[in-house]
């Protein structure tokens, strides 16, 4: 079985996020950007499907700052085959649908038989990525999945719905997945590994025209408002008080 992983690196929700001048965007020479959470758990349920049944993981991702430092870990935890897509400036793929065209372009040169992407990016999370691309590619889509098994030509998805319902679906390969979590914590790769992978190893490259097409925008993006602030309260005594003052007690 031939897996490919998409994934994309997104803002860094430890740091501070500062807006654009524009007033529509993060600034990208103000964040500081980490591989999408949800990303990282379809790379480690690939590499456990590898470990199962012997499949080749392909990650792939959009070129920018930080990609190299990536897609050498992903080596480094065990992907067979890197590749970053170059063309279009990260900055400048402002939507799902962009990402998915430029991945569908990717992928019609490249063989495969399953897709999976992170279920969704923390920059966004309206996880439509997966759907979209599997629109794209004309492939079944299932979404939320949480444990995948090969069977033959098919695999067996666990998907999660609200409540904490399951279901248990059978899917005809190639198929797009788009993975909630993995079977288990995605692996760590120490730095000494990903430091000789770079020495040892090659990331491929694939040209891919941008997407000029704007279905869904950014009108304005700010910080939240400050408010006035908590007011601390000393012991039971003060917050009965304060309840009285305001007429509730």
């Amino acid at each position: 079985m031939r897996i490919i992983v998409p994934t994309k690196r997104v803002p860094d929700l430890v740091e501070e996020l500062i807006v654009d001048d524009d007033g529509t965007a993060l600034d990208p020479d103000e964040v500081e950007t980490r591989l999408n959470e949800f990303d990282e758990h379809a790379i480690e349920e690939a590499l456990c499907i590898k470990e199962a049944s012997g499949a080749e993981v392909t990650v792939l991702s959009l070129d920018g700052e930080g990609v190299d430092k990536t897609l050498y870990t992903a080596i480094a935890k065990g992907a067979d085959r890197v590749i970053k897509l170059e063309g279009p400036e990260p900055e400048e793929v402002t939507s799902n649908y962009a990402l998915a065209t430029l991945y569908a372009e990717a992928l019609a040169d490249l063989e495969y038989d399953l897709v999976l992407t992170g279920v969704q990016g923390c920059d966004d999370r309206d996880g439509q990525l997966g759907p979209l691309l599997a629109a794209m590619l004309g492939l079944p889509c299932v979404s939320v999945a949480t444990d995948v098994t090969p069977e033959g030509s098919s695999v067996v998805v666990n998907k999660e719905y609200s409540g904490g319902m399951m279901a248990r679906f059978r899917v005809q390969t190639p198929a797009v997945l788009g993975v909630q979590a993995a079977r288990q914590t995605p692996r760590y790769a120490p730095v000494s590994k990903v430091r000789q992978v770079q020495k040892t190893s090659s990331i491929d490259t694939v040209e891919v025209e941008e997407d000029t097409t704007t279905l869904c925008g950014v009108v304005a993006m700010a910080p939240p408002e400050t408010g006035d602030g908590a007011q601390m309260l000393d012991g039971v005594e003060a917050l009965v008080a304060l309840l009285e003052d305001k007429g509730v007690a």
